[in-house]
């Protein structure tokens, strides 16, 4: 049992030693890559993970240049106190733990360091040994660049190639990136980079390629920005177009008013300006008219119907275009008339659905005024008039009685109608021969009487 025993406890602290030295960062971490700046220091930082009572320890610094260079040890230690250098002042042991400063970076310094070190545990249960490596890389900090092109007039499009070339004087292991107006220039057909993307070619340059180009420089531990240079081309024409501020325009056809003074204006987009001439059209032949960008037309000199062309040319790019268009004279009308031949078609139709709508109301309101008002029949004479039977009266005997304002209606009767005052209703021997519409309105003002002193 005692052997079984011992074999298992042999075995256990075998596992232990062989899992300990594969998962050795359990005790010792440092950084695999360290960048570092031409003429200043850096620190190869150690985290020790174990305790200093429990354990002997032993630690070294390695160094080589290359791969295929032999290993120099720049210092040795043990337990954090016996300390052993290499002799020269470029390195310094930072104690309690490993970390080892570099205290000049240059291009003698840069290469691979590793650490090697031995742990023992004092109860003699364990021994784990490990090697640790950091590669440092020294760099010159970049300054701002220049951007050179290869052509220091304007260029032609279709024509021309540009050539672009980021200068920079101070920098190691340096990167460069295109920009043009601000924004990452990306490769494709007509743009190709050199190796290092120093030099940016375009061939050939075209109208889109014109903006300010820019290159930005930088390695691990700086970055700088160029200033900006603008590429002008020569283009077009483009998008050529006739305008005028006159007469009313469908499409290619212009009409204007008989005895207007129309200018014509032919606009391309083009550098440089285009040289424009302007063709007459008539009976299968054509004649230059006029030359320069502006048409000047009187119009009672034209016929009915006149067709024209406007050519542009750019002197410098030989290219041209030219685009055909119709003039008609006739009667565009004036003020409203011509403001709404020219767009406002639906204003008449607004104005006569607006008048039919208030001539719908107001007879709306005639009839509601009507059906809750009825009409009334007034005496107007309180006597009866069987009893205004005699002789002639002037009409101001009484006048006090009749005093007041009346209220005239129609009452149905015959087509014809008699006008009546109040005077002839007093002959009338019977009101059933009376079928009249009484349009006067009498009013009765009683006489003054005489002062009798």
């Amino acid at each position: 049992m005692e052997t079984i025993g011992s074999a298992l406890l042999l075995l256990f602290y075998t596992v232990i030693f062989l899992l300990s030295g594969t998962h050795c960062s359990t005790y010792v971490r440092v950084p695999p890559l360290l960048h570092g700046i031409h003429g200043k220091s850096l620190l190869l930082p150690v985290e020790d993970l174990v305790r200093s009572e429990d354990v002997d320890i032993y630690f070294n610094w390695n160094f080589r240049r290359r791969a295929d260079d032999a290993p120099t040890m720049l210092v040795a230690f043990q337990n954090r106190n016996n300390v052993n250098m290499d002799g020269s002042n470029k390195f310094s042991f930072r104690p309690p733990n490993a970390s080892l400063l570099i205290n000049h970076l240059d291009h003698t310094v840069e290469g691979e360091y590793w650490l090697a070190y031995y742990i023992k545990f004092l109860n003699g249960s364990k021994v784990v040994r490990e090697d640790k490596l950091v590669r440092i890389t020294v760099d010159v900090p970049v300054s701002v660049p220049v951007v050179k092109m290869s052509s220091t007039s304007e260029v032609v499009e279709d024509k021309d190639d540009v050539t672009w070339t980021c200068l920079v004087e101070n920098g190691t292991r340096v990167w460069y990136q295109w920009l043009r107006d601000g924004r990452p220039i990306r490769t494709g057909e007509r743009y190709t980079l050199s190796s290092n993307n120093s030099t940016l070619v375009i061939s050939p340059v075209r109208k889109e390629d014109i903006g300010e180009y820019s290159c930005v420089v930088g390695n691990f531990i700086s970055q700088k920005k160029s200033e900006p240079v603008a590429l002008s081309v020569f283009y077009g024409p483009y998008n050529l177009a006739v305008r005028s501020d006159k007469g009313l325009q469908t499409g290619e056809v212009f009409t204007v008013n008989p005895g207007e003074l129309v200018f014509f204006d032919c606009w391309a987009d083009s550098n440089p300006p285009n040289s424009c001439v302007w063709i007459s059209k008539a009976n299968n032949a054509t004649e230059v008219v006029m030359t320069g960008p502006r048409f000047e037309v009187m119009s009672y000199k034209l016929a009915h119907t006149e067709e024209y062309v406007c050519r542009a040319f750019n002197n410098v790019t030989q290219k041209q275009d030219e685009t055909q268009f119709t003039l008609v004279v006739a009667s565009l009308g004036t003020g409203k008339e011509k403001h709404f031949q020219e767009g406002n078609v639906v204003s008449p139709l607004a104005a006569i659905v607006i008048a039919s709508l208030l001539i719908i109301c107001c007879m709306l309101v005639v009839l509601f005024r009507k059906s809750c008002h009825p009409q009334r029949v007034m005496t107007i004479y309180k006597r009866p008039l069987t009893d205004q039977k005699g002789p002639h009266l002037s009409g101001h005997e009484d006048a006090t009685e009749d005093f007041g304002i009346y209220e005239f209606v129609t009452i149905p009767g015959k087509a014809e109608s008699t006008q009546a005052s109040s005077r002839s209703l007093a002959r009338l021997d019977s009101l059933q021969d009376l079928h009249t519409t009484i349009y006067d309105v009498i009013r009765h003002i009683p006489e003054t009487p005489t002062q009798i002193y």
